[in-house]
C-alpha cells in the first residue's frame, strides 16, 4: 500500500476567531500562501501566538479557515482524512491497547483484516525500532519510545503528509536528539511530506528542507528558506558536527534576528546552504 504522490497547495488562507469581548475577533491567521511539495520536509517556526498550531488544525482538518482554501493532490480539505497523519505534542495513544493495537487501530477503523494490519503495524514498528515492543503497554514506555508509537501509528494508513505539532517539546535533550535523527531516517525512507512545529531554532535548521518563518498575530509567512542540513546528515550521520558547523550557527542567529526583530540580523544573507525567498 502506498499513497499517491500529492503536492499542497495553501491559498490565501485566513482564521478569524471569535474574541471574548462581544462582537470582537482575533485573527489568527492572515492571507497564508505556500506550495509543498512531495517529499517536503517544511518546519514552521514563530513566537507563541504566531499561528502555527492554528495551520496544522487547519491542514489536519480539524479546522476550516475562514477564507482561502487547501488543496492536496488537486483535492480540496474539508476535514479530516486518511491522506493525512498527525502526531500530537502529547502521545494521544490508547493505554488500554498494547503497542502493536495502537499502532494498527486507523486500519482497524477501516476494516481492514487483523492479518493485513498486523503486517503493516510490524513494518512501521521496526521501522521506528520498536519491533521488539509489539506486546509492550503504553505505561512501561518511555516518552521517546511513546512518541515512537505515535510516529508508526500515524504512517500505518500510508498517509500523503504528517503533520507534527512539537512532538518532542516533552522529551528530554538527549532522547530528543534520537527522534530528531529517527524522524529523518523515516522521512528518507518513505519520502512523504512533512509539517512539523517546533519552537526550537536548532532542530528546525536540523530537519527542515524548507524552514518558513511566520509572524506575531496575524499569523503570516514572512521568509522562507531552503535547506540541505537535514540531506547532509543522512550522508554523514554526524549531526554534531552539522550543528556546530560556521554555517548552521550563522543561519540559526539570522533566524534569531528575524523572529526576536534584530533588522541588522535578519538583514545578513544567508549561507550557501540556504536561499532566502519571500513571500
Amino acid at each position: 500500500m502506498t499513497a499517491p504522490m500529492a503536492n499542497l497547495s495553501i491559498k490565501g488562507v485566513s482564521v478569524t476567531y471569535p474574541a471574548l469581548q462581544q462582537g470582537g475577533s482575533v485573527v489568527a491567521l492572515q492571507n497564508v500562501n505556500l506550495e509543498i511539495e512531495s517529499g517536503d520536509f517544511v518546519v514552521a517556526l514563530g513566537a507563541s501566538g504566531c499561528g502555527k498550531t492554528t495551520l496544522l488544525n487547519v491542514l489536519a482538518g480539524f479546522l476550516s479557515p475562514t477564507q482561502g482554501e487547501l488543496l492536496l493532490g488537486g483535492e480540496p480539505i474539508t476535514g479530516p482524512g486518511s491522506d493525512r497523519g498527525v502526531v500530537f505534542q502529547k502521545h494521544a495513544l490508547l493505554p488500554w491497547l498494547n503497542v502493536i493495537d495502537n499502532t494498527e487501530f486507523g486500519l482497524k477503523l477501516q476494516g481492514v483484516s487483523k492479518s493485513k494490519r498486523h503486517a503493516i503495524a510490524a513494518r512501521n514498528l521496526e521501522l521506528v525500532g520498536l519491533k521488539d515492543f509489539h506486546r509492550h503497554m503504553i505505561y512501561q514506555l518511555s516518552g521517546g519510545m511513546q512518541q515512537r508509537v505515535g510516529i508508526a501509528r500515524a504512517l500505518t494508513c500510508d498517509p500523503a503528509m504528517l503533520l507534527m505539532d512539537e512532538p518532542m517539546a516533552a522529551l528530554d535533550a538527549l532522547s530528543r536528539e534520537t527522534i530528531q535523527e529517527l524522524l529523518l531516517d523515516v522521512w528518507q525512507h518513505t519520502h512523504k511530506m512533512f509539517f512539523f512545529i517546533t519552537h526550537s531554532v536548532e532542530e528546525a535548521l536540523f530537519l527542515g528542507s524548507k524552514l518558513i518563518v511566520m509572524s506575531p498575530r496575524p499569523g503570516r509567512i514572512t521568509n522562507m528558506y531552503e535547506l540541505d542540513f537535514n540531506k547532509r546528515f543522512l550522508e554523514t550521520r554526524d549531526a554534531r558536527a552539522i550543528k556546530s558547523s560556521e554555517d548552521f550557527i550563522r543561519m540559526r542567529e539570522t533566524i534569531l534576528g528575524i523572529i526576536y526583530g534584530d533588522e541588522r540580523a535578519a538583514g545578513e544573507a544567508p549561507v550557501d546552504t540556504a536561499a532566502t525567498l519571500h513571500v
